[in-house]
C-alpha cells in the first residue's frame, strides 16, 4: 500500500491549481489521481463543436500565470485543453499525475489520522491529506426519459462526443437548451438535413463580446508594461457584474433588470418569426439559471432546417422521439444536452466517503443541509479538503475559487506541519457559524425573489438551498488569506 502526504484527486484545473500551490508551500510528497487519460477536467472531457470557454480568456487562467497568446476574447476549448497540459509541464506536475484511475471510496483511518482510498485499479492508497478537486462539470446527466435505451440511431452525450459519427445530411435531434446546447447547435445547424431542438426552459442568451485577438494585440499583451495585468482587471470586473453582483446583491444593485432587457432586445433583434421568439423567452428572472452569451445561437431559430420544438416528450422510441402531442420525430442521431450532475447524491464527491465513526458524508448533507465551511472543510471529516464544497463558489472565474480555496487549505496543512498535528478539522462552531452567515444573505440573492419557479435550474439543491456563496471575489480572497485557524482543531503527534 502506497502512502502519501497528500492525494489530489483530479486533474482538472482545481487539481492542476492545489497542486501547484502545494508545491509552492513546500508539499512535496503528494499525487494526482484522474480518471481521465489526460489532464484538464471539464476540457479534456467536453469537445464537442463549438466548446469554449464562456467568461473572457483574461479572467479564465490563473493569476500568477497569464497567457498571451489566447486566439479569441472567449478561447475554444483545445486552446484551455493546451492550456492545462502546459500548467502541468511548467510547474512540473506530470511525474505526480496518475492517470486512467478512479478513485471508488474514500474512508478515514481513526488510529492513524488518514485516509485509506480505494481505485478503480483495485488497490488502495493511503494519505494524511485529501483535496477533492473533482468540479462538478465531470459527470454526465442522461434524461430520466422512458425508452432511452430503445433508440436504435446514433446517441451520444454533449460531454462524450463521439467524433467518428458524422452529421452531415443526418436527422439530428437535441435535447435541452442549456450552456452546452447553445454552443453545439449552431456549430452544427449548417452540416444536418434537419434539426429538432427539444426545450424544456429557454435560456436567457445574451449577446457575447467575442472578438479574434490579432496578432499586434497579442505582440502588446506581451510586451507592453502591465497590459496583461489590464486587460484581467477589466475582465474581472466585467465577471463580476455578470454573476457575483447580479445575482447574490440584486435586492441592492439591480443589474439583473438591465440584463433581462438587453437580452429580450437581442431576442427581438435576432428572431424573425415572433411565435419561435416567444417560445425562447424565459418566464423567470435573470440569474436564476446559468444564463449563456452567444452572437449565433438564437439567429440559428431563423434557418429552414432548425425546428425548435416545446411539447413536452413522452418517450424515445427506436425511431427517434414521442412528444405529448402524439407526434413522432423520426431522427438519426440523438444528442443528449441535458448537463451534469451538480448538487446530487453520487457527485459531491463522485465516490463514497466516510469519515468519523462511520459518518457518510451524502448522509450526513442529506440530514444537515449541504453546507460546508467556506466551500473546504465539513465537521467530522477530518484532513479532506475540496475545492468546490457547499457554498465555496460565487459565480465568478473558477480560477479565482481554485486560487482561493488553495490558499485556505495550504494555510491549514502549513499549521499542521508547524503544530506536527495528524489531524486537521473544521470545529462545528465554526462551520455553523458560516452557514447561517451564508443563508443570512438570502434576502438579497436573485434565487429567493421569487422569480425562478419556472427555471428548472440545477442551482437549486434537493434542500431548495442555492449553494452559492453569495459574496464578492474580494471577500472571498480576503478571507481565504485571514480566516482564524482556530476554526479548526490541531491535534496528533504521530507525524511521519
Amino acid at each position: 500500500m502506497t502512502h502519501y502526504e497528500v492525494i489530489v484527486v483530479g486533474a482538472g484545473f482545481s487539481g492542476i491549481g492545489a497542486a501547484i500551490k502545494l508545491r509552492e508551500a513546500g508539499f512535496e510528497d503528494f499525487l494526482i489521481v484522474e480518471e481521465g487519460d489526460g489532464v484538464g477536467g471539464a476540457w479534456h472531457w467536453n469537445t464537442y463543436p463549438g466548446v469554449a470557454v464562456d467568461i473572457p480568456s483574461f479572467s479564465y487562467q490563473f493569476s500568477f500565470y497569464k497567457r498571451d497568446d489566447w486566439s479569441r476574447v472567449y478561447a475554444p476549448g483545445d486552446e484551455l485543453k493546451n492550456y492545462a497540459e502546459d500548467c502541468v509541464d511548467r510547474y512540473g506536475l506530470r511525474g505526480r499525475l496518475r492517470l486512467g484511475t478512479r478513485i471508488t471510496s474514500a474512508e478515514f483511518d481513526e488510529a492513524h489520522d488518514q485516509w485509506k482510498l480505494g481505485t478503480s485499479g483495485g488497490d488502495q492508497v493511503t494519505a494524511r491529506h485529501v483535496v477533492v478537486a473533482t468540479g462538478v462539470l465531470t459527470q454526465p446527466k442522461p434524461p430520466a426519459i422512458d425508452g432511452l435505451d430503445d433508440f436504435g440511431g446514433t446517441l451520444m452525450h454533449t460531454a462524450r462526443w463521439d467524433h467518428g459519427v458524422d452529421l452531415r445530411g443526418k436527422r439530428v435531434a437535441i435535447i435541452g437548451t442549456g450552456a452546452s446546447a447553445v454552443q453545439v447547435i449552431p456549430s452544427i445547424a449548417e452540416a444536418v438535413a434537419h434539426l429538432t431542438v427539444f426545450q424544456r426552459t429557454p435560456i436567457w442568451c445574451l449577446p457575447k463580446p467575442d472578438a479574434r485577438l490579432a496578432r499586434p494585440l497579442r505582440a502588446a499583451l506581451r510586451r507592453v508594461p502591465g497590459a496583461k495585468r489590464l486587460t484581467r482587471v477589466l475582465s474581472q470586473a466585467y465577471v463580476e457584474a455578470n454573476f457575483p453582483v447580479a445575482a447574490h446583491f440584486t435586492g441592492v444593485v439591480p443589474v439583473a433588470k438591465l440584463g433581462e432587457k438587453l437580452a429580450k432586445r437581442f431576442l427581438r433583434k435576432e428572431v424573425a418569426d415572433p411565435v419561435v421568439r416567444d417560445q425562447l423567452t424565459p418566464r423567470y428572472a435573470l440569474g436564476c439559471k446559468r444564463p449563456s452569451f452567444s452572437n449565433e445561437y438564437l439567429r440559428t431559430f431563423n434557418r429552414d432546417n432548425v425546428v425548435l420544438e416545446t411539447s413536452g416528450i413522452d418517450r424515445v422510441t427506436p425511431k427517434g422521439i414521442r412528444t405529448a402531442d402524439g407526434v413522432e420525430h423520426e431522427v438519426d442521431v440523438l444528442i443528449l444536452a441535458t448537463g451534469f450532475k451538480v448538487f446530487e447524491s453520487g457527485n459531491m464527491p463522485p465516490f463514497a466517503t466516510t469519515g468519523v465513526g462511520g459518518t457518510d458524508l451524502e448522509s450526513w448533507w442529506d440530514t444537515h443541509r449541504f453546507q460546508a465551511y467556506q466551500g473546504v472543510s465539513v465537521p467530522g471529516f477530518p484532513n479532506l479538503f475540496m475545492i468546490l464544497g457547499p457554498y465555496g463558489y460565487n459565480g465568478a472565474s473558477y480560477f479565482n475559487l481554485i486560487e482561493t480555496q488553495s490558499r485556505h487549505i495550504v494555510r491549514c496543512l502549513t499549521e499542521a506541519r508547524r503544530a506536527g498535528a495528524t489531524r486537521v478539522e473544521v470545529t462545528p462552531e465554526a462551520n455553523r457559524e458560516y452557514f447561517e452567515h451564508m443563508l443570512s444573505r438570502r434576502p438579497q440573492q436573485v434565487f429567493f425573489q421569487g422569480g425562478c419557479g419556472d427555471a428548472n435550474s440545477y442551482y437549486f439543491d434537493k434542500h431548495g438551498d442555492v449553494p452559492f456563496r453569495p459574496s464578492l471575489t474580494l471577500e472571498t480572497m480576503w478571507t481565504s488569506a485571514r480566516f482564524d485557524l482556530k476554526h479548526y482543531r490541531f491535534a496528533g503527534n504521530r507525524v511521519s
